[in-house]
């Protein structure tokens, strides 16, 4: 094949629709464990975002503040969500749509979108502050390492690091090098995650040693006075929220589940297909929940074992100072370092994940409002690349006024619990579009019945507080 012709063929690829469904596109499923283990992605991928703000950052917290008490709260916010999860992305596979085309499919609706498609745009705009928490605790802990033009978080050090983050992560995404930084960044966030899991295993042996009877009182479903507000954030944003649902959506997409499935043409091979990919994706999403489980469980024994006992509870620019104090004070001197590096990969990542993602609900939003035609691959296209360096200089505006990314977290985990109710009235009204020969069983209906059921209360009661009708 001559160069010409080389460069042409990458050129219709390079133009290919991610989220068009044709026939010549289709491909076997795997059969065995061994075989959908190569498929995976998506939910690794999600997991890189995931270890972030939530997991470091409210839950941690959380723990300082609550002590053991709340550890049975960690284990059902993480593994509740992941059925709605399943379910949403069953119907994308199926359907080859977004989540966000599922959602203006949901009455009442207007001609362009329905209630939830709005409240999705309330809900980001709020969680602009939480994408400027996690930019505050990537350059508070790189201002941290390496201050520069003042002492460190002061205002010269963080707005230069601010700078460079900012400008590091829009050119790694313009220069088509995505990839490349992303698998970098799941690599760090897994070498942190090891080392917390070890850390938390380890800390019978120091000082700050727990035992049976603490775990046990952490099992206990009590909720202490003072607490429930935290914890409803902590719910929003651990584990997989509302947006990582929705996004998650768009990486099963983009990673071929649906194109390989083919476009629906009522045959049984197609079903067959259908069915073997989605066995791929259910395989996906566990893995990331082990994954989530593991490093939220270890966050929040660590809080609770190590800065609880000590009145520590991270606030402000101090956040990432006094999450260190997780590792100086059981690891010596180089667990500060260790810290600092690990938090700045984490929140980098998650970082990196979300100036990924955002641009993307953003434009299938304003497709979806009218603004332009979202087959429209080339336009499509421009717009993301817009709106990948812009909005993250908006969040990092954020913070740099507000300079405080607990709080800023902690909002944004707020309007995640509230939206989660509008995913999953949008779950139950898409699930009776799905073929019923792929309808959940009976066992998985009640799962799912039950995660509706916590997530609705869940959020119903994050909307009496954002309103001031809070119960506590």
């Amino acid at each position: 094949m001559s160069s010409t012709t080389e460069t042409r063929a990458a050129g219709r690829l390079n133009l290919a629709d991610p989220y068009e469904l044709r026939p010549e596109d289709v491909r076997e499923p795997p059969r065995t464990l061994r075989g959908r283990s190569r498929y995976l992605g998506p939910g690794l991928i999600l997991s890189a975002a995931v270890v972030g703000s939530g997991e470091l950052i409210t839950t941690t917290a959380l723990g300082a503040q609550a002590g053991f008490v709340l550890l049975w709260l960690v284990i059902i916010s993480t593994g509740v969500k992941v059925w709605v999860q399943m379910e949403l992305a069953q119907w994308a596979i199926l359907s080859g749509k977004t989540a966000l085309e599922g959602y203006s499919q949901v009455g009442p609706r207007t001609q362009r979108g329905s209630w939830i498609n709005f409240l999705w745009v309330l809900m980001d705009v709020a969680k602009v502050l939480q994408r400027g928490g996690i930019i505050g605790g990537a350059v508070a802990a790189a201002s941290i390492m390496f201050p520069v033009g003042s002492e460190p978080l002061e205002m010269p050090s963080l707005v230069f690091w601010t700078v460079v983050v900012m400008a590091s992560v829009i050119t790694l995404l313009i220069s088509g090098r995505y990839g490349v930084v992303e698998r970098a960044a799941f690599v760090a966030v897994v070498i942190f995650t090891l080392i917390t899991v070890a850390l938390a295993l380890g800390l019978p042996f120091t000082p700050y040693a727990y035992g049976g009877s603490e775990l046990m009182d952490g099992l206990s479903f009590s909720l202490p006075a003072g607490a429930l507000g935290f914890a409803v954030a902590m719910f929003g944003l651990t584990g997989v929220g509302s947006d990582e649902m929705t996004t998650y959506t768009y990486w099963c997409l983009e990673k071929g589940y649906a194109r390989w499935t083919g476009p629906e043409d009522g045959t049984e091979e197609r079903a067959r297909r259908a069915e073997g990919w989605m066995k791929v994706m259910r395989l996906d999403v566990l893995v990331s929940w082990v994954i989530c489980t593991l490093c939220t469980l270890s966050f929040y024994v660590i809080g609770a074992a190590v800065l609880h006992p000590q009145g520590l509870v991270p606030a402000g620019n101090e956040m990432i100072a006094t999450l260190s104090r997780m590792y100086t004070d059981t690891m010596g001197p180089a667990g500060h370092w260790i810290f600092l590096i690990g938090a700045f990969g984490v929140l980098y990542s998650t970082l990196i994940a979300s100036t990924a993602s955002v641009p993307r609900l953003w434009t299938n939003t304003l497709a979806i409002l009218g603004f332009f035609d979202w087959k429209d691959v080339a336009r499509r296209r421009r717009i993301i690349s817009t709106l990948t360096v812009v909005m993250p200089l908006i969040w990092a505006a954020s913070f740099l006024v507000i300079k405080s990314p607990v709080i800023m977290v902690m909002i944004g985990g707020m309007a995640s619990a509230v939206f989660l109710v509008a995913v999953v009235i949008a779950v139950w009204v898409l699930r009776r579009q799905v073929d019923r020969r792929f309808r959940s069983s009976p066992a998985w209906t009640v799962l799912l019945m039950l995660s509706s059921i916590a997530i609705a209360s869940i959020g119903i009661y994050s909307g009496l507080e954002l309103f001031g009708l809070g119960l506590e």
